[in-house]
């Protein structure tokens, strides 16, 4: 079945928005043994859209469209879908209720721009929404397409997701061929090309499988897909001496949650104070459910007064020794693991640019550990811009700490 999915939205073709909802359709149909043989992002315009859906509906069995379901003036993609068909919009009076009790659960009226949205074509069927009001739409056999499906999705994640689990995805499993199974390996403090070489071996003994390598700023993910889950465990087997302590995570988890597990099955707890990372790590932590049951907290101590205010540490002193130095983190690092009575503590200070700070050039990191045997602190260089650096720094925090609890018996 040829498979194809379509972004809507001016804001996918800038950097304002990245389009995470192709990505994680894509996994989904994967575990039905489906994938898409084409994805196109496309902006809110009228002619563009229209040659796309004309092109997709010769070209496609199943096509996927997320985005212009919205009320405003640039959400039109169920009246250009019906126009190019042929069929008529008539309002769907299960989708106008659910509208109106959404609205009236929050005390509001909904705006009349906004009934539109319970428009469905002749021949289709609304996906109802359950938390949103945009109605999705499920099209089989549109007019002078037989065998074609179209499925019309909301563009905002949570709600695009919960109807796909709910409404779309029973639909399809009728359809669905073997399965394929994903090994997801996440590699911390190596280089995507130094992890290409150390695994090239155990890649060409395993080269039937379909191999990825994915970069970013923070981790390297090594991916493993196969329709036989023993040929996966056989590859973690083989790769798992090879990666030693450099393998964070598998699965699903990221470096923060493989760091509060750690810390969860050791019964230790973690206090972070941060200065140039302006509580990116915190965010981090918490972003993950349960992480208070490990982490207790920490400090965004930006300035000298609030070096001083929160931490108790004197300005002046802090002026000598400099804000961004190896002093300066392991004095953050040292007052937040008392205060707060943690196992470890982080402390982070640096210098994220545009500008040098003093002597301290942009990239100049410090990062200090407070842990039962004392407190250890790393120097770093850091490339790329304000935000690269600021991640740079949380996630060799993480990776600092996760291998410093490993390490101990």
């Amino acid at each position: 079945m040829r498979i194809e999915c379509i972004a809507i939205g001016t804001e996918l073709l800038t950097t304002r928005r990245l389009d995470t909802n192709s990505v994680w359709l894509g996994e989904r149909l994967a575990r039905l043994g489906l994938a898409f043989h084409r994805k196109t992002a496309v902006g809110d315009n009228r002619e563009d859209l229209a040659e796309l859906f004309r092109e997709a509906l010769k070209r496609s069995d199943l096509i996927l469209a997320t985005g212009g379901l919205g009320p405003t003036f640039d959400d039109f993609t169920k009246e250009l879908f019906a126009e190019i068909l042929g069929a008529e919009l008539v309002e769907d009076a299960g989708s106008r209720a659910d509208m109106l009790a959404f609205y009236a659960a929050r005390n509001r009226v909904p705006p009349q721009v906004n009934f539109k949205q319970a428009l469905i074509p002749v021949g289709a069927e609304p996906l109802r929404n359950p938390v949103g009001t945009a109605p999705g739409v499920w099209w089989e056999d549109p007019p002078g397409h037989p065998g074609v499906r179209i499925v019309l999705l909301p563009g905002v994640p949570r709600e695009m997701k919960r109807m796909w689990e709910e409404q779309v995805e029973p639909r399809l499993r009728p359809l669905a061929g073997p399965a394929t199974h994903t090994l997801r390996m996440v590699v911390a403090g190596v280089p995507e090309s130094t992890l290409d070489e150390r695994t090239r071996e155990v890649r060409e003994r395993h080269g039937h499988l379909d191999w990825s390598i994915l970069a970013s700023l923070t981790q390297v993910e090594l991916l493993v897909r196969s329709e036989d889950p023993a040929a996966l465990e056989a590859v973690l087997s083989d790769l798992k001496p090879v990666l030693g302590g450099d393998l964070a995570a598998v699965g699903e988890a990221n470096l923060e949650e493989a760091v509060l597990q750690a810390l969860r099955a050791r019964g230790e707890t973690l206090a972070v104070a941060e200065s140039m990372t302006g509580g990116l790590l915190a965010a981090r932590l918490t972003a993950i459910p349960g992480a208070s049951q490990a982490f207790l907290g920490g400090a965004t101590v930006y300035t000298l007064g609030a070096k001083a205010a929160l931490l108790d540490l004197d300005p002046a002193w802090l002026g000598r020794v400099g804000t961004v130095s190896e002093v300066c983190a392991t004095a953050l690092a040292e007052a937040t693991r008392q205060r707060l009575g943690a196992t470890w503590a982080l402390g982070l200070c640096g210098n994220a640019g545009p500008e040098a700070e003093g002597e301290a050039p942009v990239g100049a990191v410090f990062i200090a550990l407070a842990g039962p045997e004392g407190t250890q602190v790393r120097a770093l260089r850091l490339a790329g811009d304000r935000g690269d650096i600021q991640l740079r720094s949380a996630a060799a925090a993480l990776d600092n700490l996760r291998r410093s609890i490993i390490a101990r018996p």
